[in-house]
């Protein structure tokens, strides 16, 4: 995990890459912040409550997220992942 090895501390208790992240790339701090307020509707969303984010919202975080992604891999050097296509139902 490129973010856990560019922090140099030793945290008493585990951290998530929110925490972290504005400390080995201060350009993302804003973008860690965001995220992290998003982490009970992602909880949610993971355990399969439908309730919790309506896919207005979920269209707009899988964009921020792209978004993200091409700014942290730039920002801290690591080398694009290609995208692959979501498989469709049906």
């Amino acid at each position: 995990m490129p973010v856990a090895r560019r922090t140099r501390t030793v945290a008493a208790a585990p951290q998530s890459v929110w925490e972290l992240l504005p400390r080995v790339e201060p350009a993302l701090a804003e973008w860690a912040a965001f995220f992290a307020a998003g982490a009970g509707k992602r909880a949610a969303a993971e355990a399969g409550l439908l309730r919790g984010v309506s896919s207005h919202e979920a269209d707009d975080l899988l964009r921020d997220a792209g978004t993200f992604v091409g700014l942290a891999e730039s920002a801290l050097g690591i080398p694009a992942q290609e995208v692959l296509p979501l498989a469709s139902a049906g």
